[in-house]
């Protein structure tokens, strides 16, 4: 096990003047998992391939534990990869794909077999171990790449978008299992994934990136409670933050006639007078139609444990560029009688405000 750290590290690609991932500073303590996450394009797997030694490191530095393993060559770093798509060995049986690396490096067959059944069991892979990849689910063709992983005993598992093949049932399934395995291993674990809900519910951190620039590296409680700026307010969460614009007015801004107010530093950081307000879906108080923002109830998404509201709000100045109607998402109560069509009020709880600098997309201090 070993702490990894990203020092300053650069990857360009050819023909490209934007660097695909921009100077990443970050720190990995040994034995966490923590878990990349953006969209599409962000440089989070080429964050991944860089630490493995698939891509290389054109400025910064990249160590592991005390060893810097920039120009070192993949098989010298002491990690393991899973990737996206198995890369099983179709004519090999599932003990010799767990095996296999074991194998090139001359292990006793003895000691080999010990190693494989020991994975085996950790992943309920025992009555499989005869099996060709072809008669496996995609749930268990998944365990035995993380098997193959297992035996090696690496500094580092490094897993790339592993979930993305399965069916939603069986990624909610195969995740908490990775998480959980994770965890008794106790091996620093880096774990890239597109799907914002997978890094909450997996990661000890979370690390956010837009662009090839990491926006916030934090615990998902972190991320959610005080995102650090407009990015990731709007990426972390589901559905996402309403994000309302509007302008500060002497120390306070107002939403739909209910002032949110300023405090001393707020109101020294801002850049100019335009203020985003982001209040997550949970955070409104439904009111009498008329009363705080008047809104209109677009759909009804109905969970049976909670009731998601997607409404239009049809107070004037809450409509962007006077045009399109602000969009609000507002969580109820499941099985609530609200309708399409329905009108209904809306006020920020308490404490359920996040204020963001316009101009510069950056939190404001409380």
């Amino acid at each position: 096990m070993a702490t990894v750290t990203f020092d300053g590290a650069t990857r360009y690609y050819a023909g490209s003047p934007v660097p695909a991932v921009d100077g990443l500073d970050l720190a990995v303590a040994d034995g966490e998992f923590l878990v990349l996450v953006g969209p599409s394009g962000c440089g989070k797997s080429t964050t991944l391939r860089m630490l493995a030694g698939l891509e290389g490191v054109d400025d910064g530095a990249i160590r592991i534990g005390e060893r810097d393993v920039t120009d070192l060559p993949p098989k010298d770093r002491d990690i393991a990869m899973v990737f996206q798509n198995y890369a099983l060995y179709p004519h090999m049986t599932v003990a010799d794909n767990i095996g296999f690396h074991l194998k090139i490096a001359k292990m006793p067959k003895a000691e080999r077999a010990a190693r494989v059944r020991e994975a085996a069991a950790l992943l309920d892979l025992e009555p499989y171990l005869d099996r060709k990849p072809a008669k496996l689910s995609g749930g268990q063709r998944q365990r035995v790449a993380m098997g193959r992983a297992i035996v090696r005993r690496p500094q580092v598992f490094c897993m790339d978008e592993p979930l993305s093949n399965l069916d939603a049932k069986l990624r909610v399934q195969t995740r908490a299992q990775i998480a959980s395995l994770q965890r008794r291993l106790g091996v620093t674990t880096i774990y890239v994934t597109h799907d914002q809900v997978e890094a909450m519910t997996m990661g000890d951190r979370v690390a956010v990136l837009k662009d090839g620039v990491l926006q916030q590296c934090d615990t998902p409680i972190g991320l959610f409670g005080r995102p650090a700026n407009l990015f990731v307010a709007g990426f972390i969460g589901s559905p996402a933050m309403n994000l309302i614009p509007t302008r500060a007015s002497g120390e306070s801004a107002d939403v739909g006639g209910t002032p949110i107010p300023l405090s001393p530093a707020a109101r020294a950081a801002l850049t100019s007078e335009n203020i985003v307000v982001g209040i997550r879906p949970e955070g409104w108080r439904t009111l009498p139609a008329g009363d705080g923002v008047t809104a209109t109830i677009e759909a009804v998404e109905e969970l049976g444990s909670d009731q998601y509201l997607y409404c239009s709000a049809d107070t004037p100045h809450l409509t962007p560029d006077g045009t399109a109607p602000q969009p609000i998402a507002v969580r109820a109560p499941g099985m609530s009688p609200w309708r399409r069509g329905d009108k209904l009020g809306l006020a920020p709880q308490p404490g359920a405000v996040h204020l963001f600098d316009a101009e510069t997309g950056a939190r404001l201090p409380d």
